[in-house]
């Protein structure tokens, strides 16, 4: 699944259109590379999402076409 759409469906950005922009930005780092929108995501990968003051670091537990609201959060962990 694309990084920019894996984003918008577990909810860690609200729109593809903004997880796209932040991709183009540099904003987004996978396992400690500026990744762009089109990277494939993997289980095991470890995203670092830098918008506003806190950066965000996740790892993806899972990977799903369709998330409902109570199911996006259980597709990545955060890692403090």
């Amino acid at each position: 699944m694309r990084l920019d759409k894996y984003l918008k469906i577990s909810r860690i950005i609200k729109r593809r259109t903004v997880a796209n922009e932040a991709c183009d930005a540099g904003r987004v780092t996978v396992n400690g590379k500026i990744a762009r929108a089109s990277y494939d995501v993997k289980v095991g990968d470890v995203l670092e999402i830098a918008l506003g003051t806190h950066p965000i670091r996740a790892e993806v537990v899972s990977i799903n076409e369709y998330a409902r609201k109570d199911e996006a959060a259980l597709m990545y962990k955060i890692i403090p």
